[in-house]
């Protein structure tokens, strides 16, 4: 049997269309008088569902209850903004790629595609060898990082110079009081002052 042609007669979907659920239409509909929504309460009402992700219904919510752990990413946690507290790394072993003697600096970083910008400080790691003398100018570097640069035969200047820690205090016990200083020991001279005065009376 051949297919029938295809015509405004015969066009149907390709799957049956389902209607919409119509709720508020009346008692006799299934879905009257609170179409589905209960009695009252937050959720009964237009909007409900549309609550921002962590919301708990206006009491505090849980990420204000708990303590926060400071670092560079907290909004308390100073300092933060200009005052950079983290460090673009960049390994010993990616330095290899520099020529013998060359100056590496945040530019020439930059320029061989170690890093992105000049925005965020550098800091050298010492990840890797490293068989090239080469002059490293910087803002920091690792302890490790700075001895294969040496080695090597090369130099580390910082661009900037680290900030000295600070020596926590130390509680100051008090002082135990000074022992009494002995008497002086009557001189002869005021006893032979007196001798003639006596004689004379």
């Amino acid at each position: 049997m051949a297919s029938e042609r295809l015509n405004l007669s015969n066009l149907q979907p390709a799957q049956e269309r389902q209607d919409r659920k119509r709720v508020g239409r009346g008692l006799g509909s299934g879905k009257g008088r609170y179409s589905g929504r209960g009695i009252k309460g937050q959720k009964a009402r237009s909007g409900s569902h549309k609550m921002r992700a962590g919301f708990e219904g206006g009491q505090m919510p849980i990420y204000m209850r708990l303590g926060k752990q400071r670092g560079n990413t907290s909004k308390d946690a100073m300092p933060i903004g200009p005052f950079r507290t983290y460090t673009v790394p960049v390994n010993v072993r990616d330095l290899d790629r520099f020529d013998n003697g060359a100056e590496v600096t945040p530019e020439s970083l930059v320029e061989v595609k170690l890093i992105k910008n000049t925005k965020i400080d550098v800091k050298i790691l010492g990840d890797g060898d490293l068989k090239k003398k080469l002059t490293v100018r910087v803002h920091a570097v690792s302890a490790s990082a700075r001895e294969k640069i040496e080695g090597a035969g090369g130099t580390v200047e910082l661009l900037r110079e680290p900030k000295a820690k600070k020596k926590p205090r130390k509680q100051e016990k008090p002082k135990p009081e000074q022992a009494a200083a002995p008497e002086e020991p009557v001189e002869e001279a005021d006893a032979a002052e007196e001798s003639p005065a006596q004689e004379s009376e």
